[in-house]
């Protein structure tokens, strides 16, 4: 199978006189094969389904990274919480199609058994996050062929690169980014690993515009820097935003992407949100409700083709993973509420539309 057996009814508490998200949302049903998937997708979108969400249940590319494992249960924290919130006039549920956890715990396992202490090992590590690649390419080019904006969720950044190789692959174009990220992730090309997603897809050829939001000046690698400089790429600082304040900076942002024409991913390391419990957690970044604006404005734009969510990491959670879980299954819904697009006015309409009826 490509994907895991996720049944629904253990994530989800019904309650009556409510309707869950988790009672109405439209699954993928099991495929076992590339050709059954294209004809499954191909059904979903006949039906009206519009937003594919995807999880990737893994923490080989932050350890291939020389980093801590965690990032595997980051989207089934998301779950719990997002399959509990309500269906109502303020969400569009019937656009949403939702495909499952990648099927990559054979690798997971094999990853854990691997010190990265070990030269052979850490090379062995770093396979592995290529062989994931692989398989979440085969899942992700035909959502983007199909034409599907993707909500991707879980693991970590590593996954980056094959979110862009197959949406420029899928729309035979080179793609732009934004990455709200302490990190460039533009480490050398040393083998695959959380942190050269977007260096490995620039040297492919893939990536043509590139911009880091709140990249902090001094966790970043002088190579890193001169590298990303050196592609043309660019980058606004944490440190900037401290100074000059995140609006004027963003609003300047925002502008410029809503200028470009390329297919566009969007981008989330969770460790640049103030206290996420994340595979490197940070207490100094920006807030949730900065991160939520960045993705609603961007997923406006018109070339806005999905967004990642990477490196939520609830096990490292201070207070255990039972409190990470509820950390980061609030944030990430807030995040992907914030992609998909609520309607703010849905009560006012419904109100309109009952005093104009009468």
């Amino acid at each position: 199978m490509l994907f895991e057996a996720l049944p629904t009814a253990t994530w989800f508490t019904p309650r009556s006189g409510e309707t869950r998200l988790g009672q109405v949302l439209t699954w993928l049903p099991p495929v076992a094969d590339i050709p059954a998937y294209n004809k499954a997708l191909a059904h979903a979108w006949q039906q009206g389904q519009r937003i594919a969400i995807i999880g990737v249940p893994e923490g080989i590319g932050p350890r291939a990274n020389l980093g801590r494992g965690g990032a595997e249960h980051g989207f089934h924290a998301a779950l719990k919480s997002w399959l509990n919130l309500q269906a109502n006039a303020h969400l569009v549920t019937d656009q949403i199609l939702m495909l499952g956890a990648l099927a990559c715990d054979d690798l997971q396992q094999q990853a854990n058994q691997l010190e990265v202490t070990e030269p052979s090992q850490l090379a062995q590590l770093r396979q592995l996050c290529a062989e994931l690649d692989s398989r979440l390419s085969a899942v992700l080019t035909p959502l983007f062929s199909q034409g599907f904006r993707v909500i991707l969720i879980g693991g970590g950044h590593n996954n980056a690169y094959p979110l862009l190789q197959s949406l420029a692959t899928a729309k035979a174009s080179p793609v732009a980014a934004i990455n709200l990220d302490p990190h460039a992730d533009f480490r050398a090309l040393e083998g695959r690993h959380s942190g050269n997603g977007f260096s490995y897809a620039h040297a492919a050829g893939v990536l043509q515009h590139y911009h880091v939001m709140g990249l902090h000046l001094a966790k970043n690698n002088a190579a890193s820097l001169q590298a990303l400089t050196a592609a043309g790429f660019s980058y606004s600082s944490i440190q900037a935003i401290y100074q000059q304040g995140w609006q004027p900076l963003w609003s300047a942002q925002l502008a410029q992407q809503a200028q470009g024409q390329l297919p566009l991913g969007i981008e989330v390391d969770i460790d640049a949100i103030q206290g996420a419990p994340a595979s490197a957690i940070n207490y100094l970044g920006v807030s949730a409700a900065q991160a939520c604006q960045f993705v609603a404005q961007l997923a406006q734009l018109p070339h806005a083709a999905y967004l990642h969510l990477a490196e939520a990491a609830p096990s490292l959670h201070p207070a255990g993973q039972a409190v990470g879980d509820m950390v980061c299954g609030q944030l990430l819904s807030e995040l992907m509420l914030a992609f998909i697009g609520v309607d703010l006015d849905a009560s006012n309409h419904a109100t309109a539309a009952g005093q104009t009826d009468s």
